[in-house]
This record gives C-alpha cells, structure tokens and sequence, in this order.
C-alpha cells in the first residue's frame, strides 16, 4: 500500500469517526470469507457501517482527530479489525450477538465500543451493549410517563362525571 493509499484511507476513516457518535471495533479474523460477506450484508440491512481497515490506520485517524478522547481504544487495536458504525448506539451489539447464535460460535468478538464519549472495552460488556436504550426509546419512555398522571386524572375526572350523571338520572 503505497503512501497516499494509507492517507486516503486515514481520511475516508477520519470522515466516518467524526460522521458517527458510536463505533465498535471487532475481531473478525476466526470468521471465513462467506461469514464476513453475511456479516457485511446484516450490517448494510440495518443501517450499520462496516469497513475493515489496518490497526496503525485507525490508529492514526483516531490520534489525528482527538488524541486524548480515543485514548481508551487503542489497545484494543490488534490482530484483523472491523469497524461497524451506526447511529443507533447498540445496533451493532445486536448484530454481533445474532450473528453469532446463528453461526453456533463466539465470532466476531467485540474489542471495543465508544458510544457518545463513553468507551467500553471487552468482549464481556456485549449483552451490556444490547440492553442500551436508543434516544428515541428514551425520549418514548419520558413522555410515557409525562402522559401517565394527565391520563389519571382525566380517567379519576370521567369516572366522578359518570357518578355524577347516573346519581342525577336517578
């Protein structure tokens, strides 16, 4: 790879780093190419960015973006790297655990994932991933509960209504 094709890439993986809050770094190197094109394809179906890119070229656009932010990352750049960028936090977790109870194995594992600022490192925090809440199933659950007392005292308000009217039809 000659120099400015490792610049290009740098680039292409610097647009992506700062395009997405949410990346996860995997090791997919157990995984066959018939299980990678299968894993690329559920990732494209979902909205999820896959790109497999050499670890001193993450590296490298990550260090030139926010040396310090990324810091906690870095180790988990070793042996073959995918990449999977989402909007949605924990769409990738999910990807990764479907993946693997249909494959019958333990492929991909997860490295790392940086969800909004906040890095988790470790195969072990994956079911911790599938379990986040989405912005949007976040924001559901608040006017859920805004709703909750309003529908109480229009249901309290309806039911004295009800007495009232059948205590004034007798």
């Amino acid at each position: 790879m000659t120099k400015d094709q490792k610049n290009e890439v740098i680039e292409v993986l610097k647009a992506k780093f700062t395009q997405y809050n949410n990346f996860y770094i995997t090791d997919t190197e157990a995984l066959s190419v018939e299980q990678v094109s299968n894993l690329r394809r559920t990732c494209f179906n979902k909205q999820v960015e896959m790109k497999v890119a050499k670890n001193t070229l993450i590296r490298k656009a990550l260090e030139s973006l926010d040396s310090e932010k990324y810091a906690g990352v870095y180790d988990s750049l070793h042996n073959v790297t995918a990449l999977m960028f989402s909007e949605n936090p924990k769409e990738p977790a999910l990807i990764i655990s479907s993946f693997r109870k249909t494959s019958n194995g333990d492929k991909p594992t997860l490295k790392a994932a940086f969800i909004n600022g906040d890095v988790y490192t470790g195969d072990t925090n994956l079911t911790a991933l599938t379990k986040i809440k989405t912005k949007n199933e976040l924001i559901g659950e608040v006017i859920g509960l805004l709703q909750s007392p309003a529908k109480r005292v229009l249901a309290a308000l309806l039911h004295h209504h009800e007495k009232q009217a059948t205590a004034v039809a007798e």
